[in-house]
C-alpha cells in the first residue's frame, strides 16, 4: 500500500538527518504523532494486508508514545513474519524490548538503550533468559555487540 510505504519512508527519513545535524525532536515528535494516528486508522479499518504492510505499520508504531503502541507494533511484526516478511524479525524483538522497558520490566533481547538526564547511554536492564542463539534467530546482534555499541554511542556524545 503506497500510503503506508510513504509513512514508513517519512518515519525513517526523520531519523536519518544529514551527518552534521542532530534529529530535531521538536519537529519530528509532531510528525510521529500524525503518522501514528494515520497508521492506527489504517489498522482499525483493516487496510493492512501483506507482510510488508504489517512491517511498515509496526515500524511506525515502534516510534509511538505508549506501551500499547509498542505492544501493537510487536503483534504486527508477528503477523508480518507469518506472512513472509523477514525484515520484521529484528523489529519484533526490538518492539518487545521497548514495550517491556516502558512498563518498567527488563528487556529480553538487548536492543534498547537509555540516557538519563542527558548522561551517557547505557544498555537498558536486561533479563538474562534470552540466549545469543535466539537473538540470532531474530536477527538481533549478540549481547557482546550491544555492549560494544553502548561504548560507540557514548563516544559520539
Amino acid at each position: 500500500m503506497k500510503r503506508l510505504v510513504r509513512l514508513y519512508q517519512q518515519d525513517q527519513s526523520d531519523r536519518t538527518p544529514p551527518a552534521d545535524k542532530a534529529i530535531e525532536w521538536a519537529i519530528v515528535g509532531p510528525r510521529d504523532r500524525t503518522r501514528l494516528a494515520r497508521v492506527k486508522e489504517l489498522y482499525v479499518q483493516g487496510q493492512l494486508r501483506t507482510g510488508s504492510d504489517f512491517y511498515y505499520a509496526g515500524m511506525v508504531l515502534q516510534h509511538g508514545d505508549s506501551p500499547e503502541d509498542f505492544l501493537l507494533a510487536h503483534e504486527l511484526c508477528i503477523v508480518a513474519i507469518s506472512r513472509g516478511d523477514a525484515r520484521a524479525r529484528w523489529l519484533a524483538a526490538a518492539s518487545e524490548d521497548r514495550y517491556l522497558m516502558n512498563i518498567g520490566r527488563p528487556q529480553r533481547f538487548g536492543t534498547q538503550f537509555r540516557s538519563d538526564n542527558n548522561g551517557p547511554f547505557h544498555l537498558y536492564t536486561l533479563d538474562t533468559g534470552v540466549t545469543d542463539e535466539l537473538r540470532r534467530a531474530l536477527e538481533v546482534p549478540p549481547l557482546s555487540e550491544a555492549k560494544a555499541r553502548e561504548a560507540v554511542m557514548n563516544k559520539k556524545k
